[in-house]
């Protein structure tokens, strides 16, 4: 696992984003892991995300994009944090786009907030996490309906590596089956549970047995298979 994965996972850890225990989802299962991006607050956290965000975009899709769209909310600091720190780390200037929830009539008029996206720009879409892929069915039409543009891919920063809308395959897979384009993410579940599992971080086992069991009975219930 590159080095860049295992510190964002502690990352998680030490932003209080990524807990263990048991939680009720939005879509009613119990699960033994929650992971909240809004508790990313603090300017640091912001810079360091960032750029975790710009070394795996970078690593999956290249450099060769002009517009990271981030949808409303969360997508919102997210593209700007990673346009702040691909241009940092790469020296490329990427321009950040997010819709707004509801269309503005006056001044800076429109459904969209940043860079306007125009016919020919190639966008790479950026998301906190994708349960089961349902948020991309209202960010596809706002980006294609503002011209002739190429969706390069998808990057979220947590793979629940759980079945989609469909219920037959991983919402990511799901994702570029239906759509066409690659969906990535940081880090998956998995490579969590491997760099966790009866192993000190922050000072504490978060993972143990007990814990592991619960995740595994957890995914052979909502699993990829």
């Amino acid at each position: 696992m590159e080095q860049y994965k295992q510190e964002f996972i502690e990352f998680m850890v030490e932003s209080n984003v990524l807990k263990f225990g048991e939680f009720t989802l939005k879509s009613g299962r119990k699960s033994p892991f929650f992971m909240n991006a809004g508790a990313y607050v603090t300017g640091s956290q912001l810079m360091r995300l960032g750029e975790y965000y710009a070394k795996a975009i970078h690593d999956n899709f290249g450099d060769d994009f002009d517009v990271l769209f981030g949808p409303a909310y969360k997508g919102i600091p997210l593209s700007v944090a990673t346009v702040i720190a691909f241009s940092k780390l790469y020296g490329k200037e990427i321009r950040y786009c997010s819709n707004r929830k509801e269309e503005k009539d006056h001044g800076d008029a429109g459904i969209l907030l940043g860079s306007k996206i125009k016919d020919g720009d190639k966008v790479v879409i950026i998301e906190d996490v994708t349960t089961s892929g349902k948020s991309i069915e209202e960010t596809f039409p706002i980006i294609t309906a503002q011209g002739k543009v190429e969706i390069k891919g998808l990057m979220v920063s947590l793979n629940r590596m759980e079945v989609g809308l469909s219920g037959k395959m991983g919402a990511l897979d799901e994702i570029k089956e239906k759509y066409g384009f690659n969906a990535r993410a940081i880090v998956t579940m998995e490579e969590v549970v491997e760099h966790l599992y009866n192993k000190p971080c922050q000072g504490k086992i978060l993972i143990d047995d007990e814990l592991k069991k619960a995740i595994d009975e957890y995914y052979k219930e909502y699993g990829v298979k």
